[in-house]
């Protein structure tokens, strides 16, 4: 079954976010394994920047990726989603549902953006091997309990664009190959690592990006590291 592997992942992210909503945390230890969460998000992000062997590519992206964002306006869809969920539950605070925008994206992007992600489901596609997948999975399943005690259920949400994703690659696999080549696979890395800095940034209150909104320029630095690589 070709999708088998991302359906463990996804799995895997909705049972640990699930777990991580379980456990009852002080709201000082809770503060602190966010800020911890933070800091590590970012350094990910700035080791997943790096890879990047144009850096205009990233620029472009970012730059064109935010205006087909802002016309959609996908920042306000993700927090409607959480205005939602925080009136079907009574116990959220408004804080709370803000943070499902936060653990949301900051789930999304860790879990999809990244060599393993591509090359996983192409190997599931192709082979029929989710070896890769498998082993991303346990790693997803265990960051989703942490994201998911300080962040909230938003993560756990993650888990379907992550399916779609991975899914539509896996699936799509034979026809994408020649496309997500090396090279191309480093700038999407890249560009989705700048923007992992700057979840970790608002996680920390230092800022406030509409990250929502830019979420575009993933999709925009693989047709441009296409065209220019």
């Amino acid at each position: 079954m070709v999708l088998w592997g991302s359906f463990v992942n996804l799995i895997a992210i909705v049972g640990g976010a699930l777990l991580g909503r379980a456990v009852k945390l002080p709201d000082r230890i809770r503060e602190t394994i966010m800020q911890a969460l933070s800091l590590a998000i970012a350094v990910i992000g700035i080791s997943m920047g790096l890879a990047t062997k144009n850096v205009l590519i990233p620029i472009a992206s970012l730059a064109l990726g935010s205006i087909i964002g802002e016309f959609l306006d996908i920042e306000a869809k993700i927090a409607w989603l959480g205005e939602r969920l925080q009136k079907l539950d009574r116990g959220k605070s408004r804080d709370q549902a803000h943070d499902f925008t936060q653990g949301f994206l900051a789930a999304t992007l860790t879990y999809c953006v990244g060599a393993m992600a591509v090359i996983g489901s192409l190997n599931s596609g192709l082979m029929n091997d989710h070896q890769v997948l498998y082993a991303k999975s346990l790693i997803d399943g265990v960051t989703a309990v942490f994201f998911s005690a300080s962040l909230g259920i938003g993560v756990a949400f993650s888990a379907f664009p992550v399916f779609v994703y991975q899914g539509s690659i896996a699936l799509l696999a034979t026809l994408v190959a020649p496309f997500l080549r090396d090279p191309v696979v480093a700038e999407l890395t890249a560009t989705g690592g700048i923007l992992i800095i700057g979840i970790g940034l608002n996680m920390l209150g230092l800022t406030k990006l509409r990250l929502g909104n830019m979420l575009p320029a993933i999709l925009v630095s693989i047709i441009l590291a296409v065209l220019m690589v």
